[in-house]
Formats: structure tokens, C-alpha cells, sequence
């Protein structure tokens, strides 16, 4: 990357907590930002954001925000996105965005650096991040989709309560200090704050993340479905996906079953895993050496443990996959897929 190079950058959604790590991570990383422009609601405009030492003003995101700038990073909710994302390519930013408003739309690349960062660079103004918990998932199989082909994924998903913002995160802690006490824990956020019906996350495991759609999958597992194969490239990867949210504040865990195209030796898995970019495998199991969401957290990697053949399938293949969801699975591939455009064009 050339030194003399700067950009202005806008982050959109910038209180929320994946914009907040956005932020973090655009500081630690040292991304070589000419002006930082951060953009959220109305409510929180005038509000300062520390940056480098300097206090930067929230402003309020609107059509005309994105004069000049050269990034816009979208993490503010779809409706935001699909309101302000085309004004901001009509400025010249280029926007990755980190909501489900892009994901499926034809024209617009759905990107994990480590597996498809070439579609990022047909882009065509918007590049979108795909859901938190394909990330980690596509990006571990990555390795094993090029060397020997797959032909299926069931993968069980247990998710952090913080894909569910702050206020779930909130609602957990306050359940288990309620149940804790001996008091009755009060519900009203999850499995889905906008349904009727809500239950304990508190010492449980709900099976429901986002609304069922038709075919009784909810819309969490249907994206993990669709976004693999947009992915890939490959309509022929047969997916199919259970989301469970558990008492978990940050990471995402995966119990994966990939049924592999081709004959494979465990060891060679385990290689190609060991020296995937952005990959750590920790599997040292008589050693009880896995990985665990507490170690993933704060961390940029995606780690994978657990992995062995199938006792029944051949080409059977189960692993263990962790990443933090708020990095990884949101700010660190937002900022990656930056970082990846500017060495592209350098």
C-alpha cells in the first residue's frame, strides 16, 4: 500500500456495536483515513466519538453525507442501507455493507476475503457482508470446497446473544442475576422482539433465530443456506442450517457436517485447515484442545477444531468452527474487504 495514499471514510451506524468495532478496528489497524466521517439517527447526532486521540461529531446520516467520501462502511440496519447506500455510490463511495438489505441481489458481490475477494473487485458500487455466522463457515470450508469438492452442509449454528444487539445482551444478564436471586426473569427480547412470544435465554438454548418462513426454516437459517451458495459460486451444494441462540455474549459456535466430492485423507484436511489464510485450527483433543468462544473473542481469526471422518459416510467430514460475531462475522470483514480494494488498486 502506498504511504502517500489517504481516504475519507464514513461509518454509518456508528453507535451501534458493530459500528463501534468498525471504528476500533479502522484505529488498530492503522487504516490510512484522510478524514473519518461517523454517521448515525438524528437522536444521536452531536454526540462525540473518540478516534486517534481527536473527537469526531456524530452526524446525522442523510442523502447528501457522503460528499467526498471514498468508503462508506453500512452497519445501521437494512432499512438504512437500502434508504442510503445508492446516495453514497452516487457520491463515488464505495459501500460495504453489513446488513441483509444486498446479500441476494444479483448485481452486488457477497464477499469473504479469504474465499471470494475477486467478486469485490467487479463491484459495481456496493459489496455486501454476508451474514455473521456463514462467514466463519464459508471461510473454513474454503479450503476443502477448492481441494476436493462439496457435495453437502448441515451445520448447527450456537449463536451469541449479541447477533441480537445490545439489548439481548442486556436481557441475558439480567435474567441471570434475576434467577440468580430467586426472581422471575423477565423476557421481552428474544427469540425475536417484534413476535409476542418471548422466552428465557437465561441457562437455555432457543432453537429460533429470526422469523419461520414458509418452509419452516427461519429466515437466519435460509440465509445461511442461500448465502453459501452465492458464495461458492455453486447452486449444486446442497445446505441446510439449524440457528440456535444460547447464553453466550460474544462468539458464534458451529457444529459442521460436510459431505466432501472426493475421497480425502484426515491428515491432508487437517493441513489445508492449518494453512488457510485466517484460519486457526486447534485440535489437539487428547489434550482437551478445541476451540471456545471465550478464546475467539476479540480475536479476527476463525478457529476450527473437532475435526473427524464420519463413522458411517466415507467422504463424511464433522469440525468445530468459532469466530467472534461482531468481528469477523461483521467489523473485521467489513474492514478486511477495504483493505483488500485499497492493496487491489495500489
Amino acid at each position: 500500500m502506498a504511504n502517500q495514499l489517504t481516504f475519507n471514510v464514513a461509518v454509518v451506524g456508528a453507535t451501534g456495536a458493530v459500528g463501534q468495532q468498525m471504528i476500533q478496528l479502522l484505529e488498530k489497524r492503522n487504516f490510512p483515513i484522510k478524514q473519518l466521517k461517523l454517521l448515525a439517527s438524528g437522536r444521536s447526532a452531536g454526540k462525540t466519538v473518540t478516534f486517534k486521540g481527536q473527537e469526531i461529531v456524530l452526524e446525522e446520516a442523510t442523502p447528501d453525507s457522503f460528499a467526498g467520501v471514498d468508503f462508506a462502511l453500512f452497519s445501521a440496519g437494512g432499512s438504512v442501507s437500502k434508504e442510503l447506500a445508492h446516495h453514497a455510490v452516487r457520491h463515488g463511495a464505495v459501500v460495504i455493507d453489513n446488513t441483509s438489505a444486498f446479500r441476494m441481489d444479483p448485481d452486488v458481490p457477497l464477499v469473504v476475503p479469504e474465499v471470494n475477494m475477486d467478486a469485490a473487485l467487479a463491484h459495481n458500487g456496493i459489496i455486501a457482508n454476508p451474514n455473521c455466522s456463514t462467514i466463519q463457515m464459508v471461510a473454513a470450508l474454503k479450503p476443502l470446497y477448492d481441494r476436493f469438492g462439496i457435495d453437502r452442509i448441515i451445520v448447527s449454528t450456537y449463536q451469541a446473544v449479541s447477533g441480537a444487539g445490545q439489548s439481548a445482551i442486556n436481557e441475558l444478564l439480567d435474567q441471570s442475576r434475576d434467577i440468580l436471586d430467586g426472581k422471575e426473569p423477565q423476557c421481552n427480547v428474544l427469540p425475536v422482539g417484534k413476535l409476542p412470544v418471548h422466552h428465557q435465554i437465561a441457562y437455555n438454548a432457543i432453537p429460533q433465530i429470526d422469523v419461520f418462513t414458509d418452509n419452516g426454516f427461519t429466515y437466519e437459517e435460509m440465509k445461511m443456506i442461500n448465502e453459501t451458495k452465492k458464495i461458492f459460486g455453486d447452486d449444486t451444494v446442497l445446505v441446510s442450517a439449524t440457528c440456535v441462540r444460547i447464553p453466550v455474549v460474544y462468539g458464534h459456535s458451529e457444529s459442521v457436517y460436510v459431505e466432501l466430492k472426493q475421497d480425502y485423507d484426515l491428515a491432508e484436511v487437517k493441513a489445508l485447515l492449518k494453512n488457510a489464510p485466517g484460519i486457526v485450527l486447534v485440535d489437539v483433543p487428547e489434550e482437551q484442545q478445541y476451540p471456545l468462544a471465550t478464546d475467539a473473542t476479540g480475536k479476527l481469526e476463525v478457529f476450527v477444531g473437532r475435526v473427524r471422518r464420519d463413522l458411517h459416510h466415507p467422504r463424511g467430514l464433522h469440525m468445530w468452527i468459532v469466530s467472534d460475531n461482531l468481528l469477523k462475522g461483521a467489523a473485521w470483514n467489513t474492514v478486511q474487504i477495504a483493505e483488500e480494494l485499497i492493496k487491489a488498486r495500489v
